[in-house]
């Protein structure tokens, strides 16, 4: 293929099937778990639950969207046909600028993980390292980005699968050589009830959480570049169900049944490792950090990936430079790539140079760009299953349940959690502090749109009439 014909297809089905099982653990699961437990109790998994309902309804819609029209835009294209062409420009800036901040928390997260084990390299020198590694890869080919997720995304589902496996077993106390009086079912309602903070710390953890949960539509938008698009995105909403509810619930599950909820170690070594360190397993913490690692490396491997497939389909779209529409012999879109770099390395360096004012700016302002993709997604399904049914039913091979009455209610779940948040402001990165700078940042970038359409649309008509002069004249 010659260079600038678009993107290939160099991701195989079984790189399909674990960027959708890895793509709904992040490293928040790890990292992020012990204060929702610590806000909620054992009454987290309530806030889990919830969370993950409203992702397997979101990825419903927009599986049902992507099956029939399979993109590297996914959900930014199907806004940009159902709503407009500011819809589409909008959500898909405001997602490349949230993975663009990822890249320099999960860069930074993941240097001091490495700096703790090799403190000789700074740890700003571990962020360049890890982020320029991982462009290296991106930039190869997409087989190369694919082939290390099916690797990192490997290694987290194997953790997660061996955790609840051993931490059943020593719940039921028939696991080998571990002895603890701690580990039991009843964890989940002898320390002050499964609620013990009382059932409005459910909402509170689902602040806590929702978050954790983005990067389940990763593989709608990789399904573009795969052999066979339709049935990756049929395959990867079909299985979210389960995805989450083992990952997220299973393990969640575990760790507060081996440990009570208001066990120190929960908050001081993290929720996982806390777990595993009260089976007396030798190295628990060395060997979860390793897991954190790939987690995280995985996010920031995943993230470049997808701000830079986004901002390929912005191109395509006329939505942003031509550059980033242009591809390499390979099928890599270079300009688009590199240009994502950039951004996360200045955003790295403002987490090192400015960690309290610009970074904490940027981290807030991008911190609620997830809850306004899923409500972009339920307001496009509403218009676009109308559209398909009109001029493509047979491409309905995934239908949203219940619509359009589910999509409604999905909708106003979302809204209702915005307006939450509002209510949440404790800390300088509050409920209310997160939707404020985020709706700010949404407003400029939509008037930007509306401003750009309309500048379009006014050069079409004098573009016309300079014609129709030439052939007067003429």
């Amino acid at each position: 293929m010659t260079p600038g014909s678009g993107l290939q297809a160099g991701l195989k089905n079984r790189h399909l099937t674990m960027i959708a099982i890895g793509g709904v653990i992040g490293a928040g699961l790890f990292v992020g778990s012990s204060s929702g437990i610590a806000t909620a109790g054992p009454g987290i998994l309530l806030s889990y639950a919830l969370v993950g309902t409203l992702v397997v309804l979101v990825m419903r819609m927009l599986g049902e969207m992507s099956a029939a029209n399979p993109t590297s835009g996914s959900f930014s294209a199907h806004a940009d046909r159902a709503l407009g062409r500011w819809a589409g420009f909008s959500i898909g800036w405001l997602y490349w600028f949230f993975w663009v901040v990822v890249l320099a928390v999960e860069g930074t997260a993941g240097a001091k993980i490495l700096a703790g084990w090799v403190p000789a390299v700074p740890q700003w020198g571990w962020a360049l390292i890890v982020m320029a590694v991982l462009t290296a890869t991106n930039l190869v080919s997409v087989g190369s980005y694919g082939e290390f997720e099916f690797w990192f995304a490997g290694i987290k589902v194997v953790a997660i699968g061996a955790f609840i496996v051993i931490g059943l077993l020593a719940v039921f106390g028939v696991l080998p050589g571990v002895h603890t009086d701690k580990a039991s079912f009843g964890n989940l309602t002898s320390h002050g009830g499964f609620l013990p903070h009382g059932p409005g710390t459910i909402l509170t953890g689902v602040l806590l959480v929702v978050f954790s949960f983005m990067g389940s539509e990763i593989a709608t938008l990789a399904a573009g570049e795969s052999e066979n698009p339709q049935r990756a995105v049929t395959q990867a909403t079909n299985s979210i169900i389960w995805r989450i509810g083992v990952f997220y619930l299973g393990s969640i599950l575990v760790v507060v049944s081996l440990l009570p909820w208001n066990d120190p170690s929960l908050e001081k070594q993290g929720s996982y490792v806390a777990a595993l360190n009260s089976l007396g397993i030798a190295h628990a913490g060395e060997i979860m950090n390793v897991v954190v690692l790939t987690a995280v490396l995985s996010c920031l491997n995943s993230g470049l990936y997808t701000a830079s497939r986004m901002a390929f389909s912005l191109g395509e779209r006329g939505d942003a430079p031509k550059a980033f529409a242009r591809t390499t012999a390979r099928g890599v879109p270079m300009a688009a790539i590199l240009a994502s770099v950039v951004f996360g390395f200045v955003a790295v360096f403002f987490n090192y140079a400015y960690p309290d004012t610009v970074f904490l700016f940027l981290v807030n302002s991008s911190g609620a760009v997830a809850l306004f993709v899923w409500l972009v997604i339920c307001f496009s399904q509403l218009r676009m299953r109308r559209i398909i049914q009109r001029e493509a039913p047979d491409k309905l091979v995934v239908k949203m349940w219940l619509y359009p009455y589910l999509t409604w209610v999905t909708a106003g779940f979302i809204v209702f959690v915005l307006g939450y948040m509002l209510t949440d402001t404790k800390g300088e990165s509050s409920g209310r502090t997160t939707v404020l700078l985020s709706l700010g940042v949404a407003a400029l970038v939509v008037v930007i749109a509306v401003v750009k359409q309309k500048v379009e649309a006014g050069r079409v008509p004098a573009a016309a009439v300079e014609e129709a002069e030439k052939v007067t004249t003429g």
